[in-house]
């Protein structure tokens, strides 16, 4: 619908008055789903009113996914990380919007202007950002990779996922600790519903207190540590009438996947009170799980901070084709990652360059944050990774018009007022 100029002028103010209301409401809302307002505005191109219109709704979304990515990240990391952001997760602005309506939209001096309500997926923004290392980056948290065996009085032998004749089950206890672990922003690997199979990386178990087997599996599954042991509950011999008395244990040690070393040691108890035994076991299972969590949270800060964010010393060898300008650009980025402390040129030849990196981290580390940049028109690949050296070579890029110019639609929104689901 085309408005006249002066109800076009009122209703866009009536648009702007209500976002600047409105999102102090919007920015606190923290849940699963982030509520926002946004608008866009194109350019109306040979009378084309609807084209204008759907790449107006495209341009709200973009802002409102910019809007949600900001709520999760502090100014700095989301200066840092830009290009992530417009390279991983603004191309797929429609994955993260669960739905949106167009709450009004008017035609003012050749262009169209729409306020859209969407409503963004925080849950699955926030996986993409953890499974880059970027949610954490402020917290370095290491990738933890758990195996905890569990047996209660009814349970015959103790249960677990990995090894020889598993039986499947969910660890209570693991469930339990992995849910406070992710709540304090530890990164956790291999707890979705498919648990790895160590078959298909041919790890074997001789038993499943193998420890040896559990640290080749979880270098596997790229994990810094892995957290090892075992749940167990039994009846306590006091009791208070009908009321009975349940103890639990949790004794779990973690070890250091890149040394092999065990670098924390936590042994917790617990005891519940009640009258059935079934509910007693698992109560007091989850209360040393609670405790487990803590006491694994507060020693693995401890220990991970102290000995594995040290300053390491390491050359960076660059090469390949269109050397001196890709170098340059990205150089330029290593001067904006969080962690380079400092970087001198060692070599400086045509097509390659080696350059003597202070980081605040492991090589490894700093390969992972340097597989996070991207560029318009060149990729990078990481060749070799040791303690001494990191190898970056540049490789083409098939598609390199990554950002696009007015004219044209950056996203692909669904249409309008339809529910987006995952």
């Amino acid at each position: 619908m085309i408005f006249s100029k002066k109800i076009g002028a009122s209703l866009f103010i009536l648009f702007v008055g209500f976002i600047f209301i409105s999102e102090p409401l919007f920015a606190a809302n923290r849940s699963d789903v982030l509520i926002d307002v946004t608008t866009g505005k194109r350019r109306v191109i040979n009378h084309n009113i609807q084209q204008a219109k759907q790449k107006a709704v495209s341009d709200a979304l973009n802002v409102a996914l910019q809007n949600a990515f900001a709520e999760l990240v502090s100014r700095q990391v989301f200066a840092s990380n830009l290009d992530f952001f417009y390279d991983k997760v603004l191309s797929h602005t429609s994955d993260y919007i669960i739905t949106y309506r167009v709450l009004g939209e008017i035609e003012n001096k050749g262009h169209y202007l729409v306020g859209v309500e969407s409503k963004v997926d925080m849950k699955l923004l926030e996986k993409t950002m953890t499974e880059a290392r970027i949610l954490n980056a402020n917290q370095d948290k290491p990738v933890l990779l758990f195996f905890v065996a569990e047996k209660m009085p009814s349970d015959l032998l103790p249960k677990y996922w990995w090894g020889n004749n598993p039986i499947p089950y969910q660890s209570l206890a693991e469930e339990t600790i992995i849910k406070k672990m992710i709540q304090e922003r530890f990164i956790i690997t291999g707890n979705s519903n498919e648990r790895p199979d160590p078959s298909f990386y041919d790890i074997t178990f001789s038993s499943i207190y193998d420890v040896a087997a559990a640290k080749d599996l979880g270098r596997q599954m790229n994990a810094d540590m892995v957290v090892f042991g075992k749940a167990s509950s039994s009846e306590a011999i006091n009791r208070m009438g009908e009321e009975k008395t349940f103890n639990a244990k949790i004794n779990l040690e973690v070890f250091n996947l890149e040394t092999g070393e065990r670098v924390v040691i936590s042994q917790v108890q617990a005891v519940a009170k009640s009258d059935m035994d079934f509910e007693g076991n698992v109560n007091a299972i989850v209360k040393a799980a609670d405790l487990s969590a803590t006491d694994l949270s507060e020693k693995i800060d401890a220990y991970w901070s102290k000995n594995l964010r040290k300053e390491h010393v390491f050359d960076v060898k660059i090469e390949g084709d269109n050397f001196l300008p890709r170098f340059l650009a990205l150089k330029q980025r290593f001067k904006q990652m969080p962690g380079i402390e400092n970087m001198q040129p060692k070599e400086m030849g045509s097509k390659d360059a080696v350059m003597e990196i202070f980081y605040k981290g492991k090589p490894t580390q700093f390969a992972d944050a340097v597989m996070l940049k991207t560029f318009d028109s060149f990729g990078l690949e990481i060749m070799t990774v040791t303690d001494s050296l990191v190898t970056i070579e540049f490789i083409e890029k098939k598609d390199s018009s990554m950002f696009l110019d007015d004219s044209e639609i950056t996203t692909n929104p669904v249409e309008e007022n339809q529910d987006v689901t995952q």
